[in-house]
């Protein structure tokens, strides 16, 4: 049996499988997930306003991408929830209770309670990771952001989240814009 094993890694390394060459291929214009603490912020355990008990209920959604040094950085699954949390395959499918502005997992897609009025800096500080002018996150420089596509010079703090708003927030090299998200029905 171990015999077997060894030939079958023998051919496995000879045929490539574990070289980073035949690894999974980015589609043109998209960006890995970087690796590392940096690109993965873990979700802190801060204070939720208005949190309330029971289901996520009805919500809208809006989606944040953030790139810092041309990769993508992941959004924490849980922010605006409290423990315990139940989670299915990296989303949360249940809190002890959800606040106005909750991710369920980390693909940026933030969901708000209809009548919500939130900021993406809303959304760093319920992460508890730093947002301003030249930093984001665990990036450090010029923090550049889009809005649907367009470039946005305001506080990036202050953008709001709107509706189906598509929000990309870059540190270090230009990286072309989504302009829209598939959102997920019923968000």
């Amino acid at each position: 049996m171990a015999a077997r094993l060894l030939i079958l890694l023998v051919a496995a390394v000879a045929l490539g499988c574990g070289s980073r060459e035949a690894a999974f291929e980015l589609p043109p214009g998209a960006r890995p997930i970087g690796a590392g603490p940096r690109f993965h912020p873990p979700l802190n355990e801060g204070p939720v306003p208005d949190c309330r008990r029971g289901t996520l209920g009805e919500r809208f959604g809006a989606h944040l991408e953030l790139f810092g040094e041309d990769k993508v950085v992941l959004f924490a699954a849980g922010i605006g929830s409290r423990p315990p949390r139940e989670r299915l395959g990296g989303r949360i499918t249940g809190a002890r209770c959800f606040g106005p502005v909750v991710t369920i997992d980390p693909t940026g897609l933030v969901l708000l309670r209809p009548g919500t009025r939130a900021t993406v800096g809303d959304v760093f500080a319920l992460w508890d990771q730093p947002l301003g002018p030249r930093r984001a996150a665990g990036f450090r420089g010029r923090v550049r952001a889009y809005v649907n596509g367009r470039r946005v010079r305001v506080p990036v703090a202050g953008i709001p989240l709107g509706y189906h708003d598509q929000i990309v927030l870059q540190v270090g090299p230009y990286v072309p814009p989504h302009a829209a998200y598939a959102f997920p029905e019923p968000f």
